[in-house]
């Protein structure tokens, strides 16, 4: 039981004050991140809005993806598990912060807040799935590199990612799959499935010796 708590040697650090500490800190940087991203799209227009804004979301992405287990230093199910923990309760700062401040700032357009119904109900959920889905891939990803003796860093878990995501993305746009065209939202949607077809090859990959 009480390694389920206390951190196991230099590895998978899932102490619950650690855990909750740096979901704190994780929380309030997603709300940076929807900051920034809403500040781009109200004051700035294509190229600029593109380029700023793809700065913004692969910055946003790599800390979400990778830090909760580089956090952790998972090696392990227990680390990879703290990792997800840290994000799903990232998810949980997050909407204090947004209900509390963003909203009532009107940090969201009438077209983003009409396509649930202006209800919170329709994206915090989703946004809790995917908050701990990707920490949790990125752990894995990070785990299995350092069984494999390969670097244990945002880059190499972030650049298979975003190149499976740009294939997938790209894919999608030529069999005109409904939705899907040149834009971010094409690229975040895209990296969903990227990053998880990213952390099964690498686990593909021959352990050392």
């Amino acid at each position: 039981m009480a390694t389920a708590v206390e951190p196991r040697g230099e590895y998978d650090v899932t102490a619950l004050r650690h855990v909750l500490s740096k979901a704190v800190v994780l929380g309030l940087f997603e709300g940076l991140v929807v900051v920034l991203m809403s500040f781009i799209t109200r004051y700035t227009a294509p190229p600029v809005e593109t380029v700023l804004g793809a700065l913004v979301l692969l910055a946003g992405l790599s800390v979400v993806v990778v830090m909760p287990g580089l956090w952790t230093r998972a090696r392990t199910i227990e680390g990879i598990a703290g990792a997800a923990g840290i994000g799903l309760a990232a998810t949980v700062i997050f909407l204090l912060v947004d209900v509390s401040l963003l909203q009532p700032a009107g940090m969201y357009t009438n077209r983003w807040a009409e396509i649930g119904g202006f209800s919170n109900w329709w994206y915090h959920p989703v946004w809790w799935m995917l908050g701990t889905f990707l920490p949790w891939i990125g752990a894995m990803t990070l785990a299995s590199r350092a069984a494999r003796g390969k670097s244990v860093s945002i880059a190499g878990v972030m650049l298979p990612a975003v190149t499976c995501a740009l294939i997938l993305a790209l894919v999608a746009i030529f069999i005109r799959f409904p939705g899907a065209h040149w834009s971010l939202a094409t690229f975040g949607i895209a990296f969903i499935p990227g990053l998880a077809l990213a952390s099964g090859l690498t686990a593909l990959g021959r352990r050392p010796g």
